[in-house]
């Protein structure tokens, strides 16, 4: 079980920045929600790819080319697994931006001047900006669920605004600022009432927790690799099947046709038809590997040790006088992602003095510069916990909050 010290201590032997020290003390990383530290497994897959294998896909018959083509195209067999998908509904891109922006792009030229888009006052950047610019150029009105004083959507809101207008929902599964776990089946089932599409923004949850987009029921769905073990550049893209059949292109080029003439083209087979050129290979081929990695941890292993640790955090930090935390108060409704601030000290003057200490923490907007300014805050400290996560981190870094409170006499 990952909730045993020793078992920690073992996995954590898997990932090699850790017996890295920082200010000669040991590192503590808790800024995972931006990205994760790699497994050695991960590492050595991609430099067995150059050392071993280098060789574009799909382009030739020599050995080095079938062995680069079967290990990229097992990867998406291998990602598919982890969320209960067919390997043909998994796009690789170079992220969950790369995804969105995918989706955006092909989506929203469908559409007639009028036509509506809803997602949430949660929202990262990366599923808010490329909704918001692509409806100001076809014309198309975008809304946003409200949120209440926990960070939550207020379900009966989501409710008057999801009508029949609505062509696309796009939410996030769990959001990177505060931590909210959004009801997505509710909100799945609401946009398929009124025939919309429903887009899940899983960068933090397909990481954590297990997620089966057939129970879901949703219709895409975009996650990052760089948050699940793997390199930085890789991402996927689910869809169902129908959907992607019927979804055009965004990017064209080679590797995503069939037949090309002076005239016109087809495209190729899924997924290939939204790869165009030549992919991150050793990255997709880590990014399967990732898959595995956490398909051996056990999802459900991961997001029960993550929920006690970080609910041991939030017990911790509430015990610092004048720090606040935003975000769900009810554990079920957060995920390991915890966002506060000192009363008296800037998110990023407590961020640099726990780097004196060794510990990792992201301070700012976190891509979510709506969502501060409904808070009315600049920004947040923001701890995010994962499996190579320990209670003594949790320790590390009250003790650590407690000195900057020192060093700014508050």
């Amino acid at each position: 079980m990952l909730n045993q010290t020793l078992t920690i201590e073992l996995l954590k032997k898997d990932f090699p920045i850790f017996s890295r020290k920082i200010n000669d003390k040991i590192i503590t990383y808790l800024d995972s929600s931006s990205t994760s530290q790699k497994p050695i497994q991960v590492l050595d897959s991609q430099e067995k790819f150059y050392k071993e294998y280098n060789a574009n896909i799909h382009r030739g018959v020599y050995k080095l080319s079938e062995e680069a083509t079967k290990a990229y195209e097992e990867a998406h067999k291998q990602v598919a697994s982890l969320i209960n998908a067919s390997a043909e509904e998994v796009i690789f891109t170079s992220g969950t931006t790369a995804s969105l922006n995918l989706l955006a792009y092909s989506l929203c030229k469908t559409l007639k001047p009028g036509d509506e888009i809803v997602i949430s006052q949660l929202e990262h950047h990366a599923n808010l900006v490329p909704w918001q610019q692509l409806a100001k150029q076809y014309n198309l009105k975008l809304k946003f669920i409200n949120i209440d004083s926990e960070c939550k959507l207020d379900l009966k809101h989501a409710e008057s605004i999801i009508t029949d207008k609505t062509k696309i929902v796009s939410i996030c599964h769990i959001s990177n600022a505060v931590g909210t776990i959004n009801p997505i089946k509710d909100i799945c089932k609401l946009a398929h009432k009124h025939n919309a599409l429903f887009i899940v923004d899983a960068a933090q949850s397909v990481p954590h927790i297990p997620v089966d987009v057939k129970d879901l029921d949703v219709d895409f769905l975009a996650f990052s690799g760089h948050k699940m073990l793997a390199p930085t550049g890789t991402g996927v893209l689910y869809g169902k099947k129908h959907l992607l059949e019927n979804l055009s292109p965004f990017l064209y080029g080679g590797d995503m046709i069939s037949e090309v003439k002076f005239e016109d083209s087809t495209w190729n087979e899924l997924p290939w038809k939204f790869e165009a050129g030549t992919p991150n290979i050793s990255g997709g081929i880590a990014l399967g590997i990732a898959a595995e990695y956490l398909k051996k941890a056990g999802l459900e292993n991961i997001q029960r040790h993550v929920k006690e640790v970080s609910e041991y955090a939030v017990e911790r930090l509430s015990m610092i006088r004048g720090l606040t935390i935003y975000g769900p108060k009810d554990p079920k409704d957060r995920a390991g992602i915890i966002s506060f601030n000192i009363e008296g000290i800037h998110a990023h003057d407590v961020a640099t003095i726990l780097d004196r200490e060794g510990v990792c923490v992201r301070g700012g907007h976190h891509c979510a510069m709506p969502l501060m300014n409904l808070l009315n805050i600049q920004g947040t400290v923001r701890a995010s916990f994962y499996l190579y996560n320990t209670f003594d981190d949790v320790e590390v870094l009250y003790n650590a909050l407690e000195n900057a409170k020192k060093v700014f006499n508050v």
